[in-house]
């Protein structure tokens, strides 16, 4: 059976939207500002994007500040089609706690990462619907080490229950990955090394040293 090729869907869509010559609100889940700018680039061109930074499970809360001082900073200077408004989400970091319980020591990608994404996810619809979004999205697939199946999967599943319709996609195809770390260089933003979460921190952290060894 071959995978569905969510780039071209998200493709297509944007072809319907110019061929309409319409500009759609998107609610753009945003995880930072690297990740963000091949995102921007590409979805400016269509849509009147917002960017939602909501990412409870980023720590220290410091952290979670100055992922959002970052992306507001690249906001301001990327030449993009109109300037996206930034949506500061709460930082409800005990939510995410709780939805890892049990889970801290499974490896990066597997089930507690899947209830993070539909955590984010789910906040994104919620806002959607009730700011009068034409689509929802996220950043997140951009990311090499992001399941795209299982973003788009919950995101389908997500809009049927909010009733906004979710944008397909996978940022990392067409070397949108690349063109991201690129970006990133050429306005001087600041790239973690890890997810966010404290877990994703100490694997890294682990690869690091083990790397040195």
């Amino acid at each position: 059976m071959s995978k569905i090729r969510y780039d071209l869907l998200m493709q297509e869509e944007i072809e319907r939207c110019k061929s309409r010559g319409v500009r759609p609100r998107l609610l753009l889940h945003v995880c930072c500002a690297p990740c963000s700018t091949a995102c921007l680039e590409q979805l400016t061109e269509a849509f009147q994007v917002t960017c939602f930074y909501y990412n409870p499970n980023i720590e220290p809360e410091a952290e979670f500040e100055h992922r959002l001082s970052e992306l507001v900073r690249l906001t301001d200077e990327m030449p993009l089609q109109g300037v996206p408004e930034v949506i500061r989400g709460e930082y409800e970091h005990e939510r995410f706690l709780e939805l890892a319980r049990g889970l801290e020591d499974v490896p990066e990608g597997g089930e507690r990462c899947a209830r993070c994404y539909r955590l984010r996810l789910e906040k994104t619809a919620q806002a959607a619907r009730d700011g009068g979004y034409d689509y929802f999205t996220t950043t997140l697939s951009v990311s090499p080490y992001k399941n795209a199946e299982k973003l788009n999967t919950i995101g389908a599943t997500l809009a049927e229950a909010y009733g906004v319709p979710y944008l397909f996609s996978d940022f990392k195809k067409h070397d949108g990955y690349l063109r991201s770390i690129r970006l990133s260089a050429e306005y001087g933003l600041y790239r973690q090394d890890y997810c966010g979460c404290i877990y994703s921190k100490a694997q890294a952290a682990r690869r690091k040293q083990e790397q040195e060894q």
